[in-house]
C-alpha cells in the first residue's frame, strides 16, 4: 500500500472506487482494479478484496476442503508416549518403527483403541511430522576439539580409501559433558557410528587423555557385531596420537585410520548427528564432574540404552543426490534399525546374527526405556553428589 497517501485520503478513494465497482461491468471492473493498484499500491488480489462490498450478517464459517483424517485430539494422547519413548524420532523414522513399537506398547502399557491403532499404522511420515510439530524442541551445542598436530601429516584425509558398502567403517567423535565450562576435569563421551549399518557404540571416560580414549575405543570394538575395518575422526589430539595409531596398525589385519578436513564438520556428518540424537538428548548439557558416574554411564550405554538404539530405533540413510538446475534433491532409503542392516550385511557371521536375534526377542523397547530413565535418575543423583561435598 502506498505510504505517501494518508489514511483519510485512502479511505475516501476506496469508498469512491468501491461504490463504482459494485455496479460496474467486467471490463470497467478491471480498470478500477488497475486504478486501485496504481493509486494505493495494492496487489491484484488485495485490490479485489478491498473493492468488494463487505458482507453483512455473515453466518457461521463453513470449512471446505478434504475432511481431517488424523485428528490431533484423537491420536496425540496415544502417539505422544510412543514418540517420547523413541527419543522424539522424526516422522520418516517413526513410521518405520510404529509396526514394532505399537505391539510393544500394548504389551507393556495398555491396548490402543482399534481405530487409533489402524490410523497410526496407516499414517505417513509427513503426517506424523505435522501432528508432532507443536511438541518439538531443539537444542544447540559447541565444539571443543583441540587439534592434534603430531600425526596430522601421517594420517590421510578420508577419500576413496573407504569401502562404504561394507560394515566396519566407523566415524568417531567426543562430546563434552562440561555444563558450558571446560575448566577442570569432567566426563567425556566417545561416540562411534558405523557408516553402512548405522550401528552405534558409546562410552564414557574421565577426561580426554590419550590412554583413556584408547581404552574406550578398545571396549567399543569388542561390542561391535562385525570386524573393525576403518576409523575416521576429526583432528582432535585424543584420536591423532601414537597410542591409537599403533593399536590400529599393529594387528594381523591393520585398520585404516583417516581424518576429516580441519574445520569441516560435514566430513563427519554421520557421527555429528548422533552426538545430538544419542548423547545430548539423553545426557543433556549438565556438567558431569564426579568420576563415579563413569561406571554407571558405561553400564547404561552397553546395556539398556545401547540395545534401545541399535535394536529398536530406525534411522534413514542417504541413497543418492539428484541435481536439477540449482537445486539438489536428496533421496533416502526406507528407514531401518541398525540391527536390520546388520542382519542384511554379509560381513556379519551367521552365529552373530542368531545371537542378536535371540537377544532382541527377549526385549521390549518400553521396558528398556523405563530402565534407561531409572539409570539416568541414579546418574543425576551421583552427578550432583560431588566428592568434595560429602
Amino acid at each position: 500500500m502506498d505510504k505517501m497517501i494518508n489514511r483519510r485520503t485512502r479511505e475516501e478513494v476506496l469508498k469512491k472506487l468501491r461504490r463504482r465497482y459494485e455496479s460496474a461491468g467486467q471490463e470497467h471492473k478491471r480498470k478500477l482494479l488497475d486504478q486501485a493498484q496504481e493509486l494505493l499500491g495494492y496487489h491484484r488480489k488485495a485490490a479485489i478484496r478491498a473493492l468488494r462490498a463487505p458482507r453483512v450478517g455473515r453466518g457461521p464459517r463453513i470449512i471446505t476442503g478434504r475432511p481431517v483424517t488424523y485428528e490431533p485430539g484423537r491420536l496425540l494422547p496415544w502417539l505422544r508416549p510412543i514418540w517420547q519413548a523413541s527419543d522424539y524420532a522424526c516422522g520418516r523414522r517413526l513410521v518405520a518403527m510404529l509396526p514394532e513399537w505399537i505391539p510393544a506398547y500394548e504389551q507393556h502399557e495398555r491396548r490402543l483403541p482399534g481405530e487409533v491403532r489402524e490410523k497410526l499404522l496407516a499414517i505417513s511420515g509427513r503426517s506424523l511430522d505435522r501432528l508432532l510439530e507443536p511438541l518439538r524442541v531443539q537444542g544447540a551445542g559447541r565444539s571443543l576439539t583441540r587439534p592434534g598436530t603430531l600425526l596430522r601429516h601421517q594420517i590421510p584425509i578420508r577419500g576413496s580409501v573407504w569401502e562404504e558398502g561394507k560394515a566396519g567403517w566407523l566415524e568417531v567423535d567426543t562430546v563434552a559433558l562440561c555444563g558450558g565450562s571446560v575448566a577442570g576435569e569432567f566426563v567425556w563421551m566417545v561416540d562411534a557410528v558405523d557408516y553402512t549399518t548405522t550401528w552405534v557404540e558409546l562410552r564414557a571416560m574421565w577426561g580426554r587423555g590419550q590412554a583413556g580414549t584408547l581404552a574406550a575405543l578398545r571396549d567399543m570394538e569388542a561390542g561391535l557385531p562385525f570386524p573393525l575395518l576403518g576409523l575416521d575422526s576429526d583432528n582432535g589430539g585424543e584420536f591423532l596420537n601414537y597410542h591409537v595409531l599403533r593399536w590400529l596398525q599393529k594387528r594381523p589385519r591393520p585398520v585404516y585410520m583417516t581424518r576429516s578436513r580441519p574445520y569441516k564438520k560435514d566430513d563427519n556428518a554421520h557421527v555429528e548427528q548422533k552426538n545430538w540424537t544419542h548423547i545430548r538428548q539423553c545426557f543433556g548439557y549438565e556438567r558431569h564432574d564426579n568420576p563415579e558416574v563413569v561406571e554407571p554411564i558405561n553400564a547404561l550405554v552397553k546395556g539398556a540404552y545401547g540395545q534401545l538404539l541399535n535394536y529398536f530405533h530406525a534411522s534413514l540413510k542417504l541413497q543418492r543426490k539428484e541435481r536439477k538446475g540449482g537445486r539438489v534433491r536428496r533421496i533416502y532409503g526406507a528407514a531401518q534399525t541398525p540391527l536390520a542392516r546388520v542382519l542384511a550385511s554379509s560381513e556379519v557371521s551367521a552365529q552373530t546374527k542368531e545371537r542378536l536375534q535371540r537377544e532382541k526377542a527377549r526385549l521390549n523397547p518400553f521396558a528398556l526405556k523405563q530402565a534407561v530413565d531409572r539409570s539416568l535418575k541414579e546418574i543425576a543423583s551421583l552427578r550432583r553428589a560431588r566428592p568434595w561435598k560429602r
